[in-house]
């Protein structure tokens, strides 16, 4: 097999990726657009994440976000994003770096992105020598809806179960072997 020294999986996950940062950066400029809103879900304890004590205790390992009616100061920059928003009353400051994220889905259009868990721990600097992360999978459909940390009191409607036939494409699945 011969060797992918252009790196086609890592130019396609960072594409999926500036397919977020381009949205969310839309978003904290003009808000969201019509019934658009974001379910976010990304590992609580990848590298540059922040999160309080008491958000990382309740969620350890992953936490999904509703980004709909009731955040702010959402700030977007090159490698993570930052935004407000309160749980049981509760305001909070969230700070996730791209990398963390596992999925993006917004349910209104059906859209959503997901990506390798091993991505976001294969790029944190505390995990070093894990092999180099497998290509990225890009979803143009429902995901599976994990459980949500609500960003309000309005709870929008759950996903549509993926079995209204939605395709899961790898991109490895057109490399040459």
């Amino acid at each position: 097999m011969a060797t992918d020294h252009i790196r086609y999986d890592v130019l396609a996950r960072d594409a999926l990726r500036g397919v977020l940062r381009r949205v969310l950066t839309d978003a904290a400029a003009h808000g969201l657009p019509g019934e658009h809103h974001f379910f976010i879900t990304f590992l609580s304890k990848a590298d540059g994440v922040k999160l309080s004590p008491r958000l990382l205790a309740q969620y350890p390992e992953e936490m999904t976000i509703i980004l709909q009616h009731q955040f702010w100061d959402l700030v977007v920059t090159e490698d993570r994003f930052e935004v407000g928003l309160s749980f049981g009353g509760v305001p909070e400051r969230l700070v996730v770096p791209f990398h963390a994220i596992k999925s993006f889905f917004d349910p209104s259009v059906q859209f959503g992105l997901q990506f390798e868990p091993s991505e976001a721990i294969a790029e944190t600097p505390a995990s070093p020598k894990l092999p180099a992360a497998p290509a990225p999978v890009g979803v143009v459909a429902p995901l599976p809806a994990a459980p949500a940390a609500e960003s309000s009191d309005d709870k929008p409607e759950p996903p549509a179960s993926p079995s209204e036939g939605a395709e899961v494409v790898r991109l490895d699945r057109f490399r040459k072997k």
